[in-house]
């Protein structure tokens, strides 16, 4: 098989920056500084466009919250979500990023985050943030969601340049191949669906588009949160088929799904319930 430059694009990126002293840091780590920087812009200029009353001092303290909230959401949620009987056998590796061995430490990084993880107890300390700083809590949540998706597509994008969590095999000219796939050569290739620009795609750039215009509806306007978790997790759960599950897990959840795929629904259906109780609650209110 004769390979494009498409074809190729894995191979020219290396996860590593550049190095401080002894220690690397990866173009996946400074992608989380990126996506924090967007949203804050996001934020920020939607907040002064709509006059909204929102301080700097009270945006940045509510950032402070939600960066600790999504940082450890996302490592403990995929120590008990993708790895729980691992992690409670090696405990110290949760958040010690060294590893020990006859010629001493050796830093090796926290491997292994979880956007749904992220999502919860970043949502949880949005809110203790918000209560803080004496914001609405709706209205911060409503800003904060429809900033969201630009911020994850930073991070997909540092999967990509990683070069990992790519898809599932294919014979399409649209895949790519991938070193950390161990399967093939490049003598001998086997491509694989460039999944994680599907996921910065959709999940990212298409989400918000939709749901930025979307909330010029009035009764939409103020259901950013509801949105965002159906969006979100309905392009999720159907990308999911092309990219590759967990070695250690596979489909091997309710229906042969993915474990995405697991939480993805459960985004679904809360995300569902939420939008319909706040219209009930709505029609509630108008016709008492």
């Amino acid at each position: 098989m004769e390979l494009s430059w498409w074809n190729l694009i894995p191979t020219y990126f290396d996860g590593t920056a550049f190095q401080l002293g002894n220690f690397p840091v990866r173009w996946y780590g400074i992608m989380y500084i990126f996506a924090f920087v967007t949203a804050y812009i996001t934020m920020w200029k939607i907040n002064q466009k709509e006059k909204m009353g929102i301080t700097k001092d009270q945006l940045d303290n509510l950032f402070t919250w939600v960066i600790a909230g999504i940082l450890l959401g996302a490592r403990f949620g995929y120590v008990f979500f993708y790895k729980a009987s691992y992690y409670l056998s090696n405990p110290s590796e949760i958040l010690f990023p060294m590893i020990h061995d006859d010629l001493g430490y050796h830093f090796v990084g926290i491997s292994g985050m979880s956007y749904h993880g992220g999502l919860v107890l970043g949502l949880l300390f949005m809110y203790i943030g918000a209560k803080r700083n004496n914001l609405d809590i709706w209205k911060t949540f409503n800003l904060a969601f429809l900033a969201a998706p630009l911020a994850y597509t930073w991070g997909r994008y540092g999967n990509f340049i990683n070069g990992e969590l790519f898809g599932e095999a294919t014979t399409s000219s649209i895949g790519m191949w991938f070193p950390l796939a161990h399967d093939s050569t490049l003598a001998n290739p086997i491509l694989h669906h460039p999944s994680q620009l599907y996921e910065m795609l959709f999940e990212g750039i298409i989400l918000f588009a939709l749901m930025y215009n979307l909330r010029k509806i009035p009764k939409l306007h103020d259901k950013m949160p509801c949105l965002y978790l159906m969006g979100y997790g309905l392009f999720r759960f159907f990308i999911e088929f092309f990219r590759k599950p967990d070695a250690h897990l596979g489909r091997v959840d309710l229906f042969g799904m993915s474990r995405g795929q697991t939480l993805c629904s459960i985004m679904i259906i809360a995300g569902l319930a939420w939008m319909i109780y706040l219209f009930y609650r709505e029609k509630k209110a108008n016709n008492p």
